[in-house]
C-alpha cells in the first residue's frame, strides 16, 4: 500500500482523514493556508506545512508537502458559492504544474455533485455532467485538467452536501419561506463515509476512475429538512407548493458498489 499521503486542505474533512490515515499506518503531511495554522496542527501531532493557492501562483512550502508522497489527496474548496469572481481553474493548474514537477504517480482530487445540473434526473458516473452555472463549469474544467495528466494517475470523487460534527445543513435554512424545489431529492453524504470511501480507494489502489459518492437515501428536501429541523430544535423551513412530477438531480453511484464494494455506514 502507499506508504506516505498528502493532503491538500486540512480542514473540516482534511484533518479528521488525516487521523484516521494514521491510525491505519500511512505516513500523513498536509497543507493549510498559514504559517500559524501549520504550527497549531504541529504541535497537535499532524506534518503540516503552509502552502497558499492563488490565480498567481503557487506559495509556501509545496515541495515539502509534496516530495516523497506516494498518492496526494486534494481537499481545496474551489470558494465559487459567493460568484467573487474567483477564478478556480486559474488556481488549481498552477497547482497542477507543481504536482507534476514530482514524484507523486496517485492523486485524488475532490469534486463535487453540483457538476451535474439540477435537472438531469438520476445520475451516475456514466452520465456526462451538464453545467448550468460558471462554478460548475470551473469543477469540470479541474477534473478534465487533472485526469488528463500524463504525469500520475487520478480519480474523482465527487460528494454531495457535507454533513457530520456540527455541520448539518438545515442550520442555514432553519425558518426561511418560500424555498423551492422541496419535493427534490437531498443528496447528502456523512463526513464518516467521505474518510471511509477515500481509505478504501487508497486500500484498494482504485486509480483512473470518478466515483459519485453520496449516501443511497433519498427523501425530499421537504421531509428531510423539516424532520431535522424537528430533531435539532430549529424552525422549519417553509417551502412553496410545486409540481410533483417535476425532474431534479438524483446522484446515484455505480462504481463505489462495483469497484470498491463499497457499503455506506451512515445515513443523513
Amino acid at each position: 500500500m502507499s506508504k506516505t499521503i498528502a493532503i491538500a486542505g486540512l480542514g473540516w474533512l482534511g484533518q479528521p482523514l488525516a487521523l484516521h490515515l494514521q491510525n491505519l499506518g500511512y505516513h500523513v503531511k498536509g497543507s493549510v493556508t498559514s504559517v500559524e495554522k501549520a504550527g497549531n496542527l504541529q504541535r497537535n501531532g499532524i506534518e503540516a506545512y503552509p502552502v497558499e493557492l492563488s490565480e498567481q501562483g503557487v506559495s509556501g512550502e509545496v515541495r515539502a508537502l509534496l516530495e516523497d508522497a506516494d498518492c496526494l489527496i486534494i481537499l481545496i474548496p474551489p470558494g465559487l458559492r459567493r460568484n467573487t469572481g474567483a477564478d478556480h481553474v486559474a488556481k488549481m493548474r498552477h497547482f497542477l504544474n507543481e504536482i507534476e514537477k514530482t514524484p507523486v504517480k496517485k492523486v485524488i482530487l475532490v469534486s463535487s455533485t453540483s457538476v451535474y445540473s439540477d435537472a438531469q434526473g438520476t445520475v451516475t458516473e456514466k452520465d456526462k455532467p451538464i453545467a448550468e452555472t460558471n462554478a460548475a463549469r470551473q469543477l469540470i474544467d479541474v477534473e478534465q485538467l487533472f485526469f488528463n495528466s500524463q504525469m500520475f494517475k487520478t480519480t474523482i470523487v465527487r460528494f454531495g452536501g457535507l454533513l457530520g460534527g456540527k455541520r448539518q445543513p438545515v442550520r442555514y435554512l432553519a425558518g426561511r419561506k418560500n424555498l423551492n424545489n422541496g419535493n427534490a431529492p437531498v443528496n447528502l453524504i456523512h463526513r464518516e463515509d467521505c474518510i471511509a470511501i477515500l481509505s478504501e480507494i487508497l486500500k484498494q489502489n482504485a486509480f483512473g476512475h470518478i466515483f459519485n459518492a453520496v449516501a443511497p437515501i433519498h427523501p425530499s428536501k421537504k421531509f428531510y429538512y423539516t424532520q431535522k429541523a424537528a430533531e435539532l430544535g430549529l424552525e422549519p423551513p417553509m417551502y412553496s407548493e410545486e409540481e410533483e412530477d417535476v425532474v431534479y438531480k438524483k446522484v446515484t453511484s455505480v462504481n463505489l458498489k462495483k469497484l470498491l464494494d463499497y457499503h455506506f455506514k451512515k445515513q443523513p
